[in-house]
C-alpha cells in the first residue's frame, strides 16, 4: 500500500529563501533610482525599507518582484540569479497599498485566483483558499464580495491571496497606508504574527517609521538610492550611524555645540560623540527628546544656570496618551522638544530649566 503525505499547510512552510540584492542599479532617464544597492535578507527574516519619498525603496521592491528591469548588478533568490526570470516564476507573494480585488468575485474566489492561474485542481484550490482565509481570520466571510468588506478586511484578503500560493518571499509595498490608525496597528501586528509563524522571508516598504520599528527584525534606512544604515530598530534609534538617520528615525533636537577630541559640548554640558572620528569644531548635536530633563525654573533664573542647565520658556505642550511632549524656546530662539511623564504639566509662557541626560549623540557640521 502506498502512503501519501498530506499536502503542506501554510503553517508548515517554515523556511524562507535567502534574498540578495548585489550592487543593483536602476536608472530612469539617466537618473539613478538605485545606486549600486546591496542588501542580503536571511531566511525567514523581516526587513523593512524605510525612507523619504523618492529614496528608491519601492523601486528596490519592484526590482526584486520583477516589475522593474534592473540596469546593473544582480538579484538572487537562494543563490539563483532571477534578473531575467518572469514575475510569476520568482516564487514571490505581493501585497500592495491598493487592494486590487476583483469586484465580481467573492472573497474565496479572489484568493483562489492565483491557484487557478497555476491550474491547481478545484477541490485543492478551495481548501487552500479557505486555509489562507482562516489564517487572516476571514474564513467566515468567504462568500462575500469586496464592496461588502471594510478596508482592513480587504487588505486581509489581499494578504491571504499572496500567501495562498505558498511563496518563499513576501513583498509588502506600503500595505497599511490607506487604513485608519487603529486598523493599521492591528493589521501590522497580524502581518508580523503570520510572517513569524510561516517563516517567510519578507521585505516591507514603508515611509512610516513607527511601523518599521514595530515589526521588522532589521530596518534599512534609504537615501538617494542607497542604504544609509541597516540594523535592528534599537540600533537605528540609539546609535544612528549618520546625521540623516538620527534626524529621520524618531524625533531629534538639533542643538549647536562644539566637538573636541571625541566630546561634544552643548550648553556647557559634555556629551560623548557616537562617531568620535567626526571632525572637531562647531557641530549640530542630535539630542533625543527623552534625553532632556525638564523642570520649573526658580524665580530670577539666569539664561545659563550654574547647575549646568539652560533656561527657556514653554511654547506648547501636547498630551500623547502615555507621554507628553513640551516645546521650549531657548534664549537664542532654538526650539527644544522634551518628552516626559504626563503628570508633569507646564503651560505656554512658563519659565523652565532644561538639562541633558548625557547620552552619546550623533553630530553634523554646523551650518
Amino acid at each position: 500500500m502506498t502512503v501519501t503525505s498530506p499536502a503542506p499547510t501554510l503553517a508548515r512552510l517554515g523556511e524562507g529563501a535567502v534574498v540578495e540584492l548585489d550592487r543593483v542599479v536602476k536608472e530612469y532617464a539617466g537618473s539613478r533610482a538605485l545606486n549600486e544597492l546591496s542588501l542580503t535578507i536571511r531566511p525567514g527574516e523581516f526587513i523593512a525599507l524605510l525612507g523619504p519619498s523618492g529614496c528608491g525603496k519601492t523601486t528596490a521592491l519592484r526590482s526584486l518582484a520583477g516589475l522593474e528591469q534592473i540596469d546593473g548588478g544582480s538579484i538572487r533568490i537562494d543563490g539563483k540569479d532571477v534578473a531575467s526570470t518572469p514575475v510569476n516564476k520568482r516564487d514571490i507573494g505581493m501585497v500592495f497599498q491598493q487592494y486590487s480585488l476583483f469586484p465580481h468575485l467573492t472573497v474565496r474566489q479572489n484568493v483562489e485566483f492565483g491557484l487557478e492561474m497555476r491550474r491547481v485542481a478545484g477541490p485543492e484550490r478551495r481548501a487552500r483558499a479557505l486555509e489562507a482565509l482562516e489564517m487572516v481570520s476571514l474564513d467566515h466571510l468567504a462568500d462575500r464580495y469586496a464592496h461588502q468588506l471594510s478596508g482592513g478586511q480587504q487588505q486581509r484578503v489581499a494578504l491571504a491571496r499572496a500567501l495562498v500560493t505558498r511563496p518563499r518571499v513576501l513583498l509588502l509595498d506600503e500595505p497599511l497606508s490607506a487604513l485608519d490608525a487603529k486598523v493599521r496597528v492591528s493589521l501590522r501586528e497580524e502581518i508580523r504574527r503570520i510572517q513569524t509563524e510561516l517563516g517567510i522571508t519578507t521585505l516591507f516598504v514603508t515611509h512610516d517609521q513607527e511601523e518599521a520599528l514595530a515589526v521588522a527584525d532589521r530596518v534599512a534606512v534609504m537615501r538617494a538610492g542607497e542604504i544609509e544604515q541597516i540594523g535592528s530598530p534599537e540600533e537605528l534609534y540609539l546609535t544612528p550611524a549618520t546625521p540623516f538617520v538620527a534626524d529621520f528615525v524618531g524625533v531629534s533636537n538639533r542643538m549647536l555645540g562644539v566637538k573636541e577630541a571625541g566630546t561634544v559640548i552643548v550648553r556647557g554640558i559634555h556629551l560623548s560623540a557616537l562617531d568620535p572620528t567626526a571632525p572637531d569644531g562647531p557641530v549640530l548635536a542630535y539630542v533625543r527628546p527623552e534625553d532632556v530633563e525638564l523642570e520649573a525654573a526658580s524665580s530670577g533664573a539666569a539664561s545659563a544656570l550654574s547647575s549646568g542647565g539652560v533656561h527657556g520658556s514653554v511654547v506648547s505642550t501636547s498630551f500623547l496618551g502615555s507621554l507628553r511632549r513640551t516645546s521650549v524656546r531657548l534664549d537664542d530662539d532654538t526650539i527644544v522638544v522634551v518628552q516626559h511623564d504626563v503628570s508633569v504639566v507646564h503651560r505656554p509662557g512658563d519659565s523652565v530649566r532644561l538639562t541633558l541626560r548625557g547620552r552619546p549623540v550623533s553630530v553634523a557640521p554646523a551650518p
